[in-house]
């Protein structure tokens, strides 16, 4: 089934390789992903690249398996995955509704999830009464937000990236951010902010993964092992 009439394509990578577990592949794998540097990126030459996307690269090409990567919005990315018009999206972390539609990988990446606190406010973020009287973000309609807003929190914006939600914290229009460490730190590099400058309070670890379309595992039952078993080799 060929998918690229539904996309605006920013980019696409596309390879065809033979590998050990080539008996086990499809044609061609269709994945889409967002660009969030570090985890998932794209050079001024057009090629993508990144944590993300070279774990998963790696993965595919010890599977054998032909795959074409294309490039879009996050809301968009997982509307076609769950409308079965894409077979799978990266990276995310794991939650209830998209377990609804789509099955996960094992780890692409597992990465420190904190709370970055502006130097200004001396409350604890711990605090109960912290969540109602403090100014917190994190980016829209992702799973931080949303855990966010579930959990009574006072969200007050809605940036549509990491390098919104730090300008935002920097100049003093939010509290806290929640952000996962590396991709914060990717941003506080590019701004020339000091790594040091926000207080951080660690909210765990999380696992981001490919979350395949629960109708392409059903026609695929073995593809998912395979990868996961490919995924363990690429770290």
């Amino acid at each position: 089934m060929h998918f690229t009439q539904w996309l605006k394509k920013v980019t696409v990578l596309t390879t065809a390789v033979v590998g050990m577990n080539s008996a086990f592949a499809l044609d061609r794998l269709y994945l889409a992903t967002q660009i969030w540097e570090p985890y998932q990126t794209v050079s001024e030459n057009g090629d993508l690249g990144g944590i993300a996307v070279e774990r998963v690269q790696c993965a595919l090409r010890r599977m054998g398996q032909a795959y074409e990567i294309q490039v879009m919005s996050w809301d968009k990315a997982q509307l076609l995955v769950e409308t079965s018009k894409m077979h799978g999206y990266f990276a995310g972390s794991l939650s209830k509704s998209r377990a609804a539609y789509a099955v996960p990988s094992g780890p692409v990446v597992s990465e420190k999830l904190s709370f970055f606190v502006s130097p200004d406010i001396t409350a604890s973020v711990k605090d109960e009464t912290s969540k109602y009287n403090l100014r917190f973000g994190a980016k829209f309609n992702t799973n931080k937000w949303l855990s966010l807003k579930q959990g009574g929190y006072n969200v007050i914006k809605k940036p549509r990236d990491a390098t919104s939600l730090l300008q935002m914290l920097w100049q003093g229009e939010l509290d806290v951010a929640l952000e996962y460490e590396l991709v914060f730190e990717h941003s506080m590099k590019e701004l020339n902010i000091p790594l040091d400058y926000f207080k951080r309070v660690e909210r765990g670890t999380q696992d981001l993964a490919v979350h395949f379309s629960k109708g392409f595992i059903r026609q695929n039952p073995t593809f998912l092992k395979h990868f996961n078993e490919s995924l363990l080799l690429c770290l």
